[in-house]
């Protein structure tokens, strides 16, 4: 996930999180606290949401990078193996 995109879906989700509690406070009775409780918990699900993507990405690339490191000592690990193999002894 790109820097910008990252700020965008965390900032707007903490936008609508205030916005949900100034509605709540500025727009009276049930009508008020229905949108209040409908936009933080829309915004902090997101915001949830959004934790749980940056730590799956992470535990990509560094599988991603472990992979890459595993392929480049293959070839070396494969020439030493076969160095060390005996030959079989006739049954």
């Amino acid at each position: 996930m790109a820097p910008r995109a990252r700020v965008l879906a965390f900032g707007s989700a903490a936008a609508l999180v205030v916005c949900g509690a100034i509605c709540g406070v500025l727009v009276g009775d049930l009508t008020g606290q229905a949108i209040a409780i409908a936009s933080v918990t829309l915004g902090l699900g997101a915001i949830l949401l959004l934790l749980f993507l940056e730590v799956g990405l992470s535990e990509e690339r560094e599988l991603s990078r472990e992979e890459e490191q595993r392929q480049q000592r293959a070839p070396e690990r494969k020439r030493r193996l076969r160095l060390r193999r005996l030959p079989r002894r006739p049954g």
